[in-house]
């Protein structure tokens, strides 16, 4: 059932609705103004908290709208405007993971939408669609990505935002069945997998275990292989003249 949420404004104050926030218990309100601190302005803060909220519930409910517009005073249409704005905010709850794959102009070229294709077949959903009880073990989330940003290494696809490059419909589809099966297999670069709700807390900026958050490599071989062949053939860029003057810096308001 779609979730309904009401709200006016009068004489210039916020009056919110009757959603029940009482899911964001002690700890999540305390984390909530961790988040707010950061900020000179409280509505700055709205990004990381939304991405606490998907920590919390696996998506941005009417509660979570509501909760966040009471912790940064704004209003929920003001919530709302950018919840549905940005896809990484869903609207639906999320599986134990999220499988992102990218079929953009050079992973659809090498092979993203059979890779998609492979997945959806496998998991009986299409986009944004999720397979198994959200939440639970097993679960996946699948969706369509736009660029991922990893074109030296097409196709790739993410679960819960982390790499896995160069992948073929057949290594996919095993990397699905093992998540399927409660694995969690290492991603090609970055950090030991977390589930989304985990990833949803570090987006928020909470790293409870911040020496497993940066273990693994960040940077795949063939990224650096520029780099690499600059240094061994004495490629350096043209140094900025030092007699170029650099424009001045708006005074902060």
């Amino acid at each position: 059932m779609t979730e309904q949420f009401e709200f006016t404004e009068n004489e210039g104050k916020v009056v919110h609705g009757t959603a029940d926030t009482s899911v964001f218990g002690e700890e999540v309100r305390a984390d909530a103004k961790q988040i707010v601190a950061r900020y000179p302005e409280s509505r700055s803060a709205l990004l990381p908290m939304l991405h606490l909220v998907q920590s919390v519930q696996g998506y941005v409910s009417t509660a979570g709208i509501e909760f966040c517009a009471e912790q940064l005073a704004l209003s929920t249409a003001e919530v709302s405007a950018v919840a549905t704005f940005y896809t990484m905010y869903k609207r639906k709850p999320c599986g134990q993971h999220l499988v992102s794959v990218c079929t953009n102009t050079m992973c659809a070229a090498l092979g993203g939408d059979s890779i998609y294709r492979k997945l959806s077949e496998h998991l009986g959903v299409g986009h944004d669609e999720t397979a198994g009880t959200p939440g639970e073990t097993g679960s996946i989330t699948l969706e369509h990505a736009e660029c991922l940003a990893a074109c030296d290494l097409a196709p790739v696809l993410q679960v819960n935002y982390e790499y896995y490059d160069n992948q073929s419909p057949e290594t996919a589809l095993e990397l699905v069945k093992a998540l399927q099966r409660g694995e969690k297999p290492a991603p090609t670069r970055g950090p030991e997998l977390s589930d989304f709700r985990g990833a949803e807390r570090q987006l928020a900026g909470f790293f409870d275990d911040l020496e497993s958050t940066v273990a693994g490599p960040s940077a795949a071989v063939e990224t650096l292989r520029g780099a690499q062949l600059a240094h061994e053939r004495g490629w350096t860029a043209p140094s900025m003249p030092d007699d170029v003057a650099l424009p001045p810096l708006p005074e902060k308001k």
